[in-house]
């Protein structure tokens, strides 16, 4: 197995972890989960498993959840499925589990079979299940959605990309943009793409996963996404270049219409609406790696994959066309160009930043929550303080930082420029010091003074 490979692994077991804290309102019964044989093509020789509620809704929808490397479908099922396994008890949808038998338990999202449309490799499989599924149990066509993890956060942005007539919504824990893992020399792991050297612009992401279904012009499916500031086995760029990839295919700004902290340390972003469904939503958590501390949250995909109902949901409005086809910014997690900072609305006092450090020998981590306590959005926004003598920053998450000591400047990133009255953001970095281990003793927002807590 190769070391990359041995790293996800490992990284995936903190995930089955962090997944066990999850919600234990029902026992997973083994004989919930059943096995289906003879679905239909099946050129990768995957398994099938299928969960049905003792109670299916008349019209259900469908849910397709995709597990990570070295994961099983009873894996995923009896740790992150748990929730929504639940929600189907709940509301009568039925839930169909790929599973990959391929040494490693990976989802091929490299060859060129698999990133095309009925290729021949692991996604002509799932739609088969998908298919059988329909077929069986009258399944809403309306509510057909994907959920995946790590791999399958992959397959999710893959099936989405070369299925949008068939999935009307789609969730990626820490995954990748549709195409990224290609290559081409028989391997299912690509480095430039897992280490986040892979930056396109959004046309260009667009493009990649338009090219897996040539010709089609209708709608993609709303993608929510959801990624750790410190994943060392799939880069946070990768969050930013999703962002770009989904915003492009569905024809909406970059720039967030909504964003909040549901809670300290998670940033949420909203693109092309403001609602519970927006054609795309993302997730940041400060601080966490390739196992997200999701306890609690799962819920939030549920409403958003539109699965907590019995009937279809209305359809969101269409989005204007962006006014140009032309390459967008690159509006990924590393550094890139700003907006040009609007002042800040109301004057000296319109901004609270509350600062909060965790230090040891001779390094630091410090959480910066920005509040806009004005009466106006900030669109584009730059926070301005001076670090303590000897402390340099080293790394920084949901925003860019210069210099790295001294009176340093962070500015935000493509998809937390929009700051709304009342709303809060989390950002923050790593340091090193010398010995003071103390936080900024001011900070300015867009040039206003801000008042600390």
């Amino acid at each position: 197995m190769k070391p990359k490979l041995r790293a996800m692994v490992a990284s995936l077991a903190a995930l089955v972890v962090a997944a066990s804290t999850l919600l234990l309102t029902r026992p997973v019964e083994a004989a919930s989960l059943t096995r289906v044989t003879g679905f239909g093509n099946n050129p990768t020789n995957l398994n099938m498993y299928i969960y049905v509620p003792d109670r299916v809704a008349a019209r259900p929808a469908l849910l397709v959840m995709v597990h990570y490397c070295t994961g099983t479908a009873s894996g995923v099922f009896g740790s992150s499925g748990r929730d929504f396994a639940t929600a189907a008890d709940r509301y009568g949808f039925v839930i169909v589990l790929p599973e990959a038998t391929r040494d490693g338990r990976c989802f091929d999202v490299s060859t060129a079979n698999a990133l095309r449309r009925d290729g021949g490799s692991d996604s002509t499989g799932i739609m088969s299940m998908v298919t059988y599924a329909r077929q069986r149990y009258n399944v809403d066509p309306a509510r057909i959605s994907v959920v995946g993890f790590s791999s399958g956060a992959m397959m999710t942005n893959v099936l989405a990309a070369e299925y949008p007539d068939v999935f009307s919504a789609a969730a990626a824990f820490s995954g990748v943009p549709a195409g990224c893992f290609a290559t081409t020399n028989g391997s299912l792991w690509n480095s430039q793409c897992s280490g986040g050297s892979l930056v396109k612009t959004a046309q260009q992401w667009g493009d990649q996963a338009r090219a897996m279904y040539p010709g089609y012009t209708g709608r993609y499916p709303r993608m929510q996404l959801w990624h750790g500031t410190v994943d060392t086995t799939l880069s946070y760029v990768n969050f930013g270049e999703e962002i770009k990839q989904w915003t492009n295919l569905n024809r909406v700004s970059q720039t967030p219409a909504f964003t909040d902290t549901p809670r300290s340390g998670v940033t949420r972003t909203r693109y092309g609406g403001s609602g519970v469904q927006p054609p795309v939503e993302g997730w940041s958590f400060a601080g966490a790696g390739h196992g997200l501390p999701l306890d609690g949250l799962y819920g939030n995909a549920i409403t958003f994959l539109g699965l907590d109902g019995t009937t279809s949901p209305s359809p969101s409005p269409s989005p204007s066309p962006s006014p140009s086809p032309s390459p967008s910014p690159s509006p990924s997690p590393s550094p890139s160009p700003s907006p040009s900072p609007s002042p800040s609305p109301g004057g000296p006092g319109a901004c609270r930043v509350t600062a909060t450090v965790n230090a040891w020998n001779t390094g630091l981590t410090e959480n910066l929550t920005i509040t806009n306590t004005g009466s106006a959005a900030v669109n584009g926004w730059s926070l301005a303080f001076t670090l303590p003598a000897g402390q340099t920053i080293t790394s920084g998450w949901n925003a860019t930082y210069s210099p790295a000591s001294g009176q340093v400047t962070a500015k935000n990133v493509s998809y937390n420029g929009t700051l709304a009255a009342g709303a809060s953001l989390d950002i923050g970095f790593q340091a090193n010091h010398t010995g003071n281990a103390g936080k900024p003793s001011s900070f300015t927002l867009n040039g206003a003074t801000c008042t600390t807590a």
